[in-house]
């Protein structure tokens, strides 16, 4: 499959154009590896960042003892992370007012590297390792953010796994708690023949936050660092994730939800997926002020989804499935669909990096170049049986659809940030151009279709003194569409152009006293053309549509504040965190009529965007009694939202509609670390005042978590 010359004639030359002026800004903290792909780095970079962005510490985690990829990025404003099914498995992610929905609108990084299997055919998370893998994480959200892509439209979320150690150690972790949570992860790492290597397994299972959702989660990861000699570094990630889940897809109508809000009639789903991914990145410092880091990756996923019911419209007494007759027979006659999918991605991206003088200026400047090759085999088998796992010979039965997919795709940008002392200018561009192709092997339809993007970008910083800093920046952002929304299973195109948005923030950030650091931003987002399910209710798989213009504003603010930094006290502390987003603003602001079934011909212009909670708070206050004992209160507050176009509040019978009313949760963690040792006793109770609160209605009705009791110890050897 190949690009059309002008695509590969405007990615080329625009990134040629900025090569030749220079490559890449070097690695922005003294000795680290120049294997590293930076993102963000250390939290004191942030400073020289021009837009806004976060760090997730590993103080922050342990402090808190997270269980979940949720519970930690709420600790960062901006971001919406929506639970599902309790360990964080298929994390729902939005940020600045987006859908979280499968966390489409974000791309989530691995040390820098694509952890998604489609971020350009199919961007939904589906999986996602587990939190134990990585020891901190990154948020980015202003202008810098067009250096990875394609999506930059809402912000990056890079997770950073540790290095391996230059001599023997590791570490144990052991968990358990109420409702089967169980969990145990090992890491071992040293110096193995010239090689440095960090080996990590971890086992999870759960019972799930709902009856019959039984759920199992194997992770094991190896990492291989190697020194070649003094300009050259070496590094390789291999991991494998297993899940074997008892799981469904559909919520609950209103009338399951009031007789059981945990409830689940669903026994006979299963989820299982197998993870194989790699990785092989080498840095070169070819100079002084001159590297080039080189990164190989693939992946291959493979997920089996049965399930009986894909949303709470769907139950077993529909057409689709005329031998069931109704719910009765939900584990006699009734069938069960199979949602079989099969991904492959591999890629190679090379970034090149150059710092020195230009324009009268001290300057980075970084460039890179990526081609990028997904795969999807997609296959729908519906069985006659409950537990069936053939195709069926009833009204039910078949092979529904059996597709295949392909999303290739070369993209490049750079990155120039210009320093005159105080004030410093960051201009840049990404271009993506990407070809899809899709086939429907069931009556041999095949088309294909290509678009290309220019994503520019600009971002300024002043330093208004040594440890305070204004920022400001614009970008466009960009998210393609997916295959199955541009190509149709009958061989034809859809004309329906990629998510774009212009993007502006204007912010503040830094140490006004000491002890307290501060982030604080305004955000306006305006978008040409959003990218909305068809029917908003319509349940999972929906078909997308464009939206047109939509509007997103508001202010984000985050402040840590410690006693002992600000040298009140000395052995001991009293700290405090929080994180606060305001989203004043998310609505359709074009000429805009509902998409909601039987209201076609409503106008919704000015009604506030479905999933865009007006108000997400997070706060912490703990007291660490020097290095033996700490205790962490934490409170989370989501405001209340609407599911659909029309706003409506009252729930409908399906569910799927009607306003999610705002929830507190109050969290607590304790650590004991008996004389300062490397083993560390917790114990934790999330949602201690066990308030029942909906988090989700796409599908049905979803159930945020009830009061969980953990506890476990941590061993570092």
């Amino acid at each position: 499959m190949g690009l059309g010359m002008s695509s590969r004639e405007i990615l080329l030359g625009t990134v040629a154009l900025f090569s030749a002026v220079a490559g890449s800004a070097v690695a922005e903290e003294a000795g680290e590896q120049t294997a590293d792909i930076i993102v963000v780095g250390q939290r004191a970079n942030l400073l020289r960042i021009p837009g806004s962005g976060d760090t997730i510490e590993a103080q922050d985690l342990e402090r808190a003892r997270v269980l979940t990829i949720n519970e930690a990025l709420r600790q960062t404003a901006g971001v919406y992370p929506r639970d599902e099914e309790g360990l964080g498995l298929r994390p729902n992610i939005g940020i600045r007012g987006l859908s979280p929905t499968r966390s489409s609108e974000v791309l989530l990084l691995e040390d820098g590297l694509p952890l998604t299997y489609g971020p350009y055919g199919d961007n939904a998370t589906y999986s996602h390792p587990p939190l134990r893998r990585f020891e901190r994480i990154e948020i980015l959200k202003g202008a810098s953010q067009i250096r990875f892509g394609p999506h930059t439209v809402g912000g990056v979320v890079n997770y950073i796994s540790p290095r391996a150690p230059d001599q023997f150690s590791g570490s144990l972790f052991l968990a358990g708690g109420d409702r089967g949570y169980g969990e145990a992860a090992l890491s071992l790492g040293g110096p193995i023949a010239g090689f440095r290597v960090l080996a990590h397994a971890s086992s999870t299972g759960f019972d799930g936050i709902r009856d019959n959702h039984d759920l199992e989660f194997n992770d094991y990861n190896l990492r291989i660092e190697r020194t070649l000699g003094p300009d050259h570094e070496l590094i390789a990630r291999f991991a494998i994730n297993e899940e074997n889940s008892q799981v469904s897809y559909s919520g609950l109508t209103t009338a399951e939800y009031n007789a059981n809000p945990f409830g689940n009639p669903f026994a006979n789903d299963r989820f299982d997926t197998q993870r194989y991914t790699g990785a092989i990145t080498h840095g070169w410092q070819i100079t002084p002020t001159l590297d080039l880091t080189t990164s190989v990756y693939a992946l291959y996923f493979n997920r089996d989804w049965w399930r009986q019911s894909s949303n709470s419209g769907q139950r077993p007494s529909d057409s689709s499935d005329a031998a069931c007759g109704g719910m009765a027979n939900l584990n006699t006659t009734c069938g069960t669909e199979g949602r079989l999918r099969e991904y492959h991605q591999y890629g190679i991206e090379s970034r090149l990096r150059w710092n020195g003088a230009l324009l009268g200026a001290d300057a980075d400047i970084e460039a890179g170049l990526r081609y990028h090759s997904e795969r999807q085999s997609r296959l729908q088998i519906n069985a006659d049986a409950p537990t069936g796992r053939t195709p069926g010979v009833t009204t039910n039965g078949g092979t529904p659809e059996d597709n295949l997919r392909f999303a290739d795709a070369w993209s490049g940008f750079a990155l120039v940030t210009l320093d005159y002392g105080r004030f410093a200018i960051s201009p840049g561009v990404r271009v993506e151009a990407i070809e899809y192709e899709r086939t429907n092997r069931l009556n041999g339809a095949t088309a294909s279709t290509d678009l290309t993007e220019v994503i520019p970008g600009i971002g300024f910083t002043y330093d208004i003194d040594d440890a305070l800093v204004a920022y400001a920046g614009v970008h466009r952002g960009f998210s393609p569409p997916r295959i199955e929304d541009i190509v149709t299973n009958a061989g034809g195109t859809i004309d329906l152009g990629p998510e774009e948005s212009t993007n502006w923030e204007i912010g503040l950030r830094g140490e006004p006293a000491p002890g307290l650091d501060i982030d604080i931003g305004y955000f306006v987002m305006a978008f040409d053309n959003q990218i909305v399910p068809a029917s908003v209710a319509g349940g999972g798989g929906a078909t997308l549509t464009s939206a047109g213009e939509t509007q997103h504003s508001g202010i984000e603010a985050t402040a840590r504040f410690s006693l002992r930094d600000a040298g009140v006290m000395q052995s001991d502390d009293l700290y405090l965190r929080t994180a606060v987003t305001w989203v004043g603003e998310a609505k359709y602001v074009g000429t805009r009529f509902s998409n909601t079934s039987g209201f076609g011909a409503v106008s919704v212009r000015g009604n506030r965007l479905p999933y865009a909670p007006e108000w997400i708070v997070s706060a912490a206050v703990g007291y660490e009694w020097g290095d033996w004992l700490n205790v962490q209160a934490e409170v989370q507050y989501t405001g209340e939202m609407f599911t659909d176009d029309l706003n409506t509040v009252a729930p409908t019978a399906n569910g799927q509609r009607g306003l999610i009313e705002g929830a507190t949760v109050l969290n607590l963690a304790a650590n004991y670390t008996p004389g300062g040792d490397d083993v560390t006793y917790f114990v934790t109770v999330k949602n201690v005042l066990d308030e029942l609160h909906i988090v989700d209605r796409a599908r049905g009705i979803l159930p945020g978590a009830p009061r969980l009791v953990q506890a476990g110890v941590s061993v570092r050897f």
